[in-house]
């Protein structure tokens, strides 16, 4: 491996790659809130929902968990447009990952609402608390404490799921590395320098998520 060659056309390509990376970035980062969002409200109405709420949402939330990310990706790109809902390569890749994180989401909810002994839900009712004061009171903070590790995954799995967008055409990292090495047939460097930033990327959010895990964990 030539390595002053590899570093040249990195630098000739930084453009091009910086503008993937921010795209990855943005794509991630939106699917995980949007997702994130969605999936404690999926989560709440499983777990507190009438009967038939909770059986939609629960092949919602099958449905969703058992198919590939791919295929996803796929149906909300050219199924939707046959339906006559038009979106974009970049809105599509994003509605399928939200879509995604929000069944994964709701699921982990779900396991730590149940989690929580019932009694501090009665509890908070006959001292006067709503429904919603319970929620921000009581049970958020414990489920919290118990989702933060499944949450991290679930965001590093929105990360890696986000290369499959090239497929549709959503020019981010992985896409941007390939047009880089159509242009220079650099294949193992560009390839090894785009994991590499996965990598990284991942890491940080582990130990961003590790950081605020010990900051909300309970003294021993």
């Amino acid at each position: 491996m030539d390595l002053s060659l590899f570093l040249d056309n990195l630098w000739n390509a930084r453009m091009s790659l910086l503008a993937g990376f921010g795209n990855t970035l943005l794509i991630s980062l939106v699917a995980v809130i949007l997702g994130s969002g969605l999936g404690v409200l999926v989560g709440l109405a499983l777990s507190y929902g009438n009967l038939a709420t909770r059986f939609v949402l629960r092949v919602y939330t099958d449905f969703l968990r058992g198919t590939p990310v791919f295929v996803l990706i796929l149906a909300c790109f050219y199924v939707l447009s046959v339906v006559g809902v038009d979106l974009s390569a970049f809105q599509a890749g994003v509605l399928a990952l939200t879509l995604f994180c929000s069944s994964h989401v709701g699921e982990i909810i779900r396991g730590a609402l149940a989690a929580i002994p019932k009694g501090q839900t009665e509890a908070a009712k006959s001292i006067g608390l709503t429904f919603g004061q319970t929620f921000a009171s009581v049970l958020l903070p414990q489920a919290l404490r118990q989702i933060l590790p499944t949450w991290v995954n679930t965001a590093t799995e929105i990360v890696k799921a986000s290369t499959l967008l090239s497929i549709i055409g959503v020019v981010e990292l992985l896409l941007a590395t390939q047009q880089v090495i159509s242009r220079t047939y650099l294949s193992l460097e560009f390839y090894f320098f785009a994991g590499f930033v996965y990598w990284l990327l991942n890491f940080l959010i582990e130990q961003a998520g590790r950081a605020v895990e010990r900051r909300v964990s309970i003294p021993q």
